[in-house]
């Protein structure tokens, strides 16, 4: 494994793309019954782009092995979205540098709040957030798939 550069890219760009379509098809093998997120047009990725958002990208060399995105709800609260790395990245703190580096692109969009929801059925995710000092909190959403609501303050 080469150095792991994380980068901002489009949602538009092919690696973005490929990460997003890559955690989705994880999603589908692991929930019972599946994951539907719909056409490709009903993902709602351009609210990750700026102005209003930011989508990061992992690599490893030339291979896209995690991403990120972050989008604002309110003036003060930004969301978490799809947070994906690689099997072959996990364990390796991949996660915790692209939360890292995206909790910075949502403090540069003004956000003083972040929040995010997961699922049951990802108990590594779950585990992660709480390790990570994310509290939970109630539904704030209408996400189908999500059970766990959780939210930390910005500096």
């Amino acid at each position: 494994m080469t150095q792991i550069d994380i980068r901002p890219l489009s949602t538009s760009d092919p690696a973005a793309l490929g990460c997003v379509t890559a955690f989705f098809a994880e999603l589908n093998q692991t929930f019972p019954g599946g994951f539907d997120p719909g056409p490709p047009a009903a993902w709602g990725l351009e609210k990750l782009d700026p102005p209003h958002g930011a989508f990061l990208v992992a690599f490893d060399g030339p291979r896209p092995v995690g991403c990120v995105g972050v989008t604002r709800l309110s003036p003060e609260t930004a969301e978490i979205k799809r947070l994906w790395t690689d099997r072959s990245c996990r364990g390796l703190g991949l996660g915790q540098r692209l939360m890292a580096e995206i909790q910075a692109k949502a403090v540069s969009l003004g956000a003083t709040r972040l929040v995010l929801d997961t699922s049951r059925h990802l108990p590594a995710a779950v585990a992660f957030y709480r390790r990570a000092g994310w509290t939970e909190i109630a539904r704030y959403n209408d996400n189908p798939y999500a059970h766990h609501f959780f939210e930390r303050a910005l500096p």
